[in-house]
């Protein structure tokens, strides 16, 4: 085989054809004689051309690049939809020098050419006619999507060398051509582990892509809530595979309907679960390798990529209402390093306690404050205890600020910050109070005793008052065992005081029902996508239940808070999850076992943090 110099190098091949020369073909053109150039133009089109003559054009059109001015953008639009992926070694080269010479002699088609890559990104389909009418529209699953992918990329490298600024007039090609959140599952893994690969060549491009990405990935995440994958996963089982079909607000493309069979347990019944799933298997998978080489963690590209993150977090996670899966990316990268959970940490206690923030953005920080060191298994005993030495003596000074104004009292629009810490600070006692007083109980119980939770509960504010009742009644049980407040008259007296809300229930009925005044938001409750849930196995904490009888629990719980012992979240059914409001490497194959999943693996390369 010809080296590639050689090759490019070597004069065109003899094929047969009809018409002279590009360079004569486009002169007349231009003088009017159309003649040869209709006969070019439908030799190109022909979908019988060989290789031979692919490279006879090309190295044509290479010699007559300066002609291919905006005059002949239709030509050049021809020239780009030639099908140059699936063919030989030698085709592939001469495109790519083609490419080449293009965008150096005639920058207005950089675009042109950014958009014939890009839609390469997913795989090819074939439609399948019968007198005229599509019966498929199904994926061609001989294509080597790994090659394909690897070629594209390469073209994008090469195309930056010629024009420097190539990743300005990327970034918005790649938003447009981003699948519909309704393509098959397949075809959204193959762009969106495309896109993250761009990040390693154009790191100048990584906070965009990873915006563009979380965005999408959080459309789907606010439309498939934990109640409706539960839903569908029960009836699944219940029913069999075919059950898995249904129709949503996304409904799937009938390729995926054909091919979704759930012989295979790891694909989730709900079809924006299973797209979701996916996807966040590729975020993740892609988190480990721009970390770890070989295994080990490279400290200044965790650092770069966090700090990234954190940025998209707070841009787009932080202000998206009950999320439940997309936020888990900020707890897998903070497992790295116990320095980056605490950065973490760090900077969600600022984003509480600066009374510049919005109540609405306050009260999410407390509830990923309170959701993270209770989930984290990684977080250390001494850290936990630290950030309850900074949230305690904060609503102790908040309750300072209250008492001589006029606005002390229960009032979740004035206070709503205040209830969300408490709230916070309940949930953290409730998961770690084992850890607080095992080893030495009399200095656990000093350290607790000495956080004057008495004071918090009883104040005027009234925090038992608007607290989830789950989480004020395992806070009550607890504390009252070891003496450290007596929670329940409280309790009591808020119960006489509630004021019932009557919904319609099913038939008109009118139902009484008991709602939780503030907006309880627990980020970090039990991930339930099952292929990317394997990720967090050994760094998430699960609900260790306390026995009641351990506890001794006074008989006032009630029988439906005893009952919760059987779920894995002792806050099963109190969220208030009914409605969601959003806005706006390693192979496919070692992260994404699905029978949707691409047959060739793309891997992305580790690069040194010099290189980032």
């Amino acid at each position: 085989m010809l080296g590639e110099s050689e090759f490019l190098n070597s004069p065109p091949r003899k094929t047969v054809r009809f018409g002279g020369t590009v360079s004569e073909t486009l002169k007349k053109y231009k003088q009017g004689d159309a003649a040869d150039y209709n006969l070019l133009m439908t030799q190109l089109v022909d979908p019988e051309i060989k290789d031979d003559q692919i490279i006879n054009w090309l190295q044509e059109f290479r010699a007559s690049v300066t002609q291919l001015t905006k005059d002949f953008e239709y030509l050049v639009s021809k020239i780009l939809k030639l099908p140059w992926l699936c063919r030989s070694v030698l085709v592939v080269e001469e495109y790519l020098a083609f490419l080449s010479n293009l965008v150096s002699a005639q920058t207005v088609y950089l675009r042109s050419c950014l958009n014939m890559i890009i839609s390469n990104f997913v795989p090819a389909r074939i439609i399948i006619q019968e007198n005229g009418v599509d019966i498929s529209d199904s994926e061609d699953e001989d294509v080597d999507l790994s090659r394909n992918f690897d070629i594209c990329h390469r073209a994008l490298q090469m195309i930056a060398k010629y024009v420097p600024s190539t990743p300005q007039f990327l970034m918005p090609i790649l938003a447009e051509k981003f699948p519909y959140v309704n393509k098959s599952a397949r075809t959204l893994e193959c762009y969106v582990h495309n896109l993250l690969r761009i990040t390693i060549y154009f790191p100048v491009l990584r906070l965009e892509i990873l915006e563009l990405v979380v965005e999408k990935l959080l459309k789907l995440d606010v439309n498939a809530s934990r109640n409706d994958i539960e839903d569908a996963e029960e009836t699944a089982a219940d029913n069999g595979p075919s059950s898995c079909i249904e129709e949503g607000l996304f409904d799937m493309d009938e390729d995926e309907k054909t091919n979704l069979i759930l012989l295979n347990s790891d694909v989730m019944a709900h079809p924006v679960a299973e797209r979701l799933d996916i996807l966040m298997c590729v975020l993740l998978a892609y988190i480990k390798d721009v970390c770890y080489v070989n295994g080990e963690l490279m400290i200044t590209r965790t650092k770069d990529l966090y700090r990234d993150l954190l940025v998209v977090f707070d841009k787009l996670v932080l202000p998206t209402h009950a999320s439940c899966h997309v936020q888990f990316f900020m707890f897998y990268i903070c497992s790295f390093k116990l320095g980056l959970a605490e950065a973490f940490l760090e900077h969600l206690w600022k984003m509480l306690q600066n009374p510049n923030n919005p109540a609405v953005m306050r009260q999410t920080a407390a509830s990923y404050i309170g959701s993270f060191l209770a989930r984290a298994s990684y977080i250390p005993l001494a850290t936990v205890k630290a950030c309850l030495d900074l949230l305690v003596p904060w609503l102790h000074h908040y309750i300072d600020s209250q008492d001589a104004g006029t606005k002390g009292y229960c009032d979740v629009a004035l206070h709503g910050s205040f209830y969300s810490a408490c709230q916070a600070v309940f949930y953290i006692f409730i998961f770690h109070c084992k850890q607080l007083l095992d080893g030495n109980l009399k200095k656990g119980l000093t350290y607790l005793q000495n956080l004057n939770f008495e004071r918090i509960v009883m104040c005027q504010l009234n925090p038992l008052k608007v607290c989830l009742p789950s989480v004020v009644n395992l806070f009550a049980a607890i504390t009252r065992k070891y003496q450290l407040v007596f929670c329940y008259t409280i309790i009591e007296r808020n119960n006489r005081q509630l004021i019932p809300i009557v919904r319609s229930g099913v038939g008109g009925d009118l139902v009484q029902v008991c709602t939780n005044p503030l907006d309880c938001f627990f980020p970090f409750d039990p991930y339930i996508l099952k292929r990317s849930k394997k990720t967090f196995e050994g760094i998430y904490q699960v609900w260790e239940d306390l026995s009641f009888q351990d506890i001794q629990v006074s008989q006032k719980i009630t029988k439906q808070d005893s009952a919760e012992d059987e779920e894995d979240d002792f806050l099963k059914g109190e969220s208030l999850h009914s409605e969601t409001f959003g806005i706006i490497p390693n192979s496919f194959e070692s992260n994404v076992q699905s029978p949707n999943s691409m047959g060739s693996p793309v891997t992305f390369h580790c690069i040194s943090s010099e290189q980032l």
